[in-house]
């Protein structure tokens, strides 16, 4: 069943309206009809509304709805990923993946080695690329939330964001201890929240390490191979999502 995100305010009692591009990919691209159901998250509260389209315009679908479901599609802890800046692409790619996988908030920061500099007009134009592609990652996976992708931000600035969180990783390639890691990651609970900094393709510079550390981030290995940036990330997410969801 297709699915789509709409504003809280679009859901009104019975009445579902859904409005901007989806109207097109609904009514030309997928050719749906009055009488056909879709589903309907408002990227906030975890539930799915099951609908049924009673009208269709050029600037709206109008849906009447059948019923709420609230299940499990989150993940019981929110895993926020500090993903050193890395190129365009690659930062596509890691978006995409890891909405998929289940986190919660993506945080680009830029770090001493970060190939890629960003002014802040293209910071912002970037952003919005990037928070494009969550959205429609969280409706290929059937999210029942649309993650958010932050500001680009320094590593002193990510920290602090991290201050409280409970569970802290930084991988690290000069880190060692395959168990440690282990215990580590499978120490992830419910109702956490799991902070994971990534290095960008030139790595984390030795003082960034001894930083972050020092603000309560655990230094882990991947093993005996170095990953690269968009790698890492996706090993650390899965194994969190294996972890909470077995």
């Amino acid at each position: 069943m297709y699915q789509f995100f709409v504003e809280p305010s679009r859901i009104q009692g019975s009445r579902i309206v859904i409005e901007g591009g989806d109207v097109n990919h609904i009514k030309n691209v997928l050719r749906m009809r009055p009488g056909e159901e879709l589903a309907v998250s408002n990227g906030q509260d975890g539930r799915e509304y099951l609908c049924s389209i009673e009208e269709l315009s050029e600037e709206q679908v109008v849906c009447r709805l059948l019923s709420v479901r609230e299940d499990a599609a989150e993940l019981p802890a929110r895993v926020t990923f500090f993903q050193g800046l890395p190129k365009a692409e690659k930062m596509e790619l890691i978006v995409q993946k890891l909405v998929e996988l289940g986190a919660c908030r993506i945080v680009p920061v830029a770090l001493k080695r970060s190939v890629v500099k960003l002014d802040e007009k293209k910071a912002r134009a970037r952003r919005e690329r990037w928070q494009s592609i969550a959205e429609a990652a969280a409706k290929q996976s059937k999210r029942r939330i649309v993650p958010q992708v932050g500001e680009v931000c320094s590593l002193k600035e990510a920290l602090a964001q991290a201050a409280e969180m409970d569970l802290k990783l930084i991988p690290y390639e000069l880190s060692e201890g395959m168990e440690r890691t282990r215990r580590l990651i499978e120490s992830a609970e419910a109702g956490q929240e799991i902070a994971v900094l990534i290095g960008p393709e030139g790595g984390f510079d030795p003082e960034e390490v001894e930083l972050a550390q020092q603000a309560g981030f655990e230094a882990v290995t991947l093993g005996r191979r170095i990953l690269r940036t968009e790698t890492a990330g996706l090993t650390v997410m899965a194994w969190l999502m294996y972890c909470l969801e077995a």
